[in-house]
C-alpha cells in the first residue's frame, strides 16, 4: 500500500503540533534548558535553529541522490557544523552579549538532535520545497515550546521580564513587579526539566483530546455515510 503523502501545509503544521521537537518527539532537550531561561535566550536559539535547520535541509535535499548512503551521517554533520560556525560567528560579531548568555549550547546545535534528525529522517527522502516547509514547521514549533516554558520560567524565576536590544545591550527594558516573590529554582536546570515535564505533559493532554474528538468525528461521519 503506498504511503500517502502528506501536503506543505499538513507537512508545516506536523512540526508545530503532532511532531513538535520539544513537546512531542522531546528532541535536543539540552539547549532548551539554557534558551528557556529568558524570552531573549528563546528567541536567540530559536533563531539560530530555524537558519541552521533551514539551511541544512535545503542543502541535503537538494544533494539527496549525490551523497553516498554509507556516509550520509558524516556529510550531514560537516554542513550542520559549517552552518552552526557562520551562525556563531555572526552572533558573536552582532549579538555579543546574546552569544555569550548562550555559551557553549550555541555550537552544540551542531549535534542537535532536531537538526540530524529532520535531516535523516526527512530533508534526505524529500524535495526541497518540501523539505523547506518542514523546517519552517519545526522552527516554528520548537519556538513556540520554548516559548511556554520560557515565558513562566522567567516571570517564576525572576519576578519579571527583561528585554534588550541584541545589537544594543544598553538598550533594555526590566519589569519586575513580582520581585519579592520571585522562586529562583525556575531559573536553575532544576526548575528547567520540571517545567518542561509539566508544559509537555498538558500539550500531550490537548493532543490526546483533539486526536479522540477527531476520530469520534470521523466515526460518526462513517456511520452516517453507511446509513
Amino acid at each position: 500500500m503506498e504511503e500517502k503523502k502528506l501536503s506543505k501545509k499538513e507537512i508545516f503544521l506536523a512540526g508545530i503540533f503532532s511532531e513538535n521537537p520539544t513537546l512531542s518527539i522531546a528532541l535536543g532537550l539540552c539547549p532548551v534548558i539554557i534558551a528557556t531561561q529568558s524570552v531573549m535566550n528563546t528567541i536567540g536559539m530559536s533563531f539560530a535553529v530555524f537558519f541552521v535547520l533551514l539551511m541544512s535541509n535545503i542543502i541535503i535535499s537538494a544533494l539527496r541522490k549525490f551523497i553516498p548512503h554509507e556516509i550520509r551521517i558524516p556529510v550531514y554533520i560537516v554542513i550542520i557544523a559549517s552552518l552552526v560556525t557562520c551562525v556563531q560567528l555572526l552572533m558573536q560579531t552582532f549579538t555579543e552579549d546574546l552569544a555569550n548568555s548562550l555559551g557553549q549550547f550555541l555550537p552544540l546545535i551542531t549535534v542537535n538532535c532536531i537538526i540530524l534528525g529532520r535531516a535523516e529522517a526527512f530533508a534526505n527522502k524529500n524535495t526541497v520545497a518540501d523539505s523547506i516547509m518542514d523546517a519552517c514547521g519545526m522552527s516554528v514549533g520548537f519556538l513556540m515550546a520554548c516559548l511556554l516554558i520560557a515565558i513562566p520560567r522567567e516571570l517564576l524565576g525572576t519576578g519579571g521580564f527583561t528585554f534588550s536590544n541584541p545589537f544594543n545591550p544598553i538598550q533594555s527594558v526590566t519589569w519586575t513587579p513580582l520581585a519579592d516573590y520571585a522562586i529562583p529554582l525556575m531559573d536553575q536546570a532544576v526548575g528547567g526539566f520540571m517545567w518542561i515535564g509539566i508544559v509537555m505533559g498538558l500539550f500531550k493532554m490537548c493532543l490526546y483530546k483533539h486526536d479522540e474528538k477527531k476520530a469520534m468525528k470521523a466515526a460518526k461521519m462513517k456511520m452516517a455515510s453507511a446509513n
